[in-house]
């Protein structure tokens, strides 16, 4: 029944808040869009089809809820040894979660074959909350069992490891996005979350920025790890985003980005 109604919630959350963000960035965007919104929202519409899709079938083997239905039931991993309150559970698994998630993306970006896959994030030459559905599909499995692997050992409980699903999605909404947040307001939140701002530094062309900012909600890994870096060298206004070998039209193209790890 919980997971009945957190699931619901799980579409309704981001979906409010890709409309808010949607909205914000049409009547106050940050910056002046390369490509535009079409096609590109049409092709990221494709990813998040073709993801869902996915992500159905992937439920019948495992995703990140059946893994915490499994270990609370079977009193697997380190949380189901504590007998700490749910709060104190909730905060530990968040916090180790987060982590798992930020060497994810670090490891993404070190290895050939997973940047293959990466990269077709990466070559958007825009950004703003659309660009959060535009993982390929082969990233969404490998990170569905990556994080169902650590839910498992952590024995996270369900209903914890659910909310944490959907805290990660809504920042990663949040943080591709292309609002102007108040100077004041950035810098209130960037030692703790990962802002618009922040993040846009890490879809910078030069690789060496690509290579900093790898965090998703939380902004402490950055800063622990010595690759947190606060702006571009050439600056909000002037950064280019994307990939160097494909500053055109491709980007914004369904078949050309699905195909990009095979290039």
């Amino acid at each position: 029944m919980i997971e009945s109604g957190l699931g619901i919630w799980a579409i309704a959350v981001p979906a409010a808040l890709f409309a808010l963000l949607a909205i914000a960035e049409y009547w106050a965007p940050r910056r002046k869009l390369a490509l535009g919104r079409y096609p590109r929202w049409i092709t990221h519409g494709i990813f998040f089809l073709c993801n869902a899709a996915i992500g159905r079938l992937l439920s019948l083997i495992i995703v990140v809820g059946s893994a915490a239905t499994w270990a609370e039931t079977s009193g697997f991993g380190l949380l189901q040894m504590t007998s700490w309150p749910i709060w104190v559970e909730a905060i530990a698994a968040f916090v180790i979660l987060d982590f798992a998630v930020w060497f994810q993306h670090f490891v993404m970006h070190k290895h050939p074959l997973l940047w293959r896959m990466h990269k077709v994030h990466h070559s958007d030459r825009d950004l703003d909350a659309s660009s959060a559905l535009r993982f390929h599909p082969f990233e969404l499995i490998l990170s569905t069992l990556y994080k169902s692997l650590w839910v498992a050992l952590l024995g996270v409980p369900v209903m914890v490891a659910l909310i944490f699903e959907l805290w990660l999605n809504a920042n990663a909404l949040f943080n591709h996005s292309n609002i102007r947040l108040p100077k004041w307001l950035d810098r209130l939140l960037r030692p703790i979350l990962v802002t618009p701002d922040m993040h846009f530094v890490h879809h910078s062309i030069v690789i060496g920025e690509q290579n900093r900012n790898f965090g998703f909600a939380l902004s402490i890994w950055d800063r622990l790890f010595g690759v947190y870096l606060p702006e571009s060298a050439g600056g909000q206004d002037q950064q280019i985003v994307g990939l160097q070998e494909a500053q055109n039209n491709s980007p914004g193209r369904a078949l050309w980005s699905l195909l990009l790890p095979l290039r």
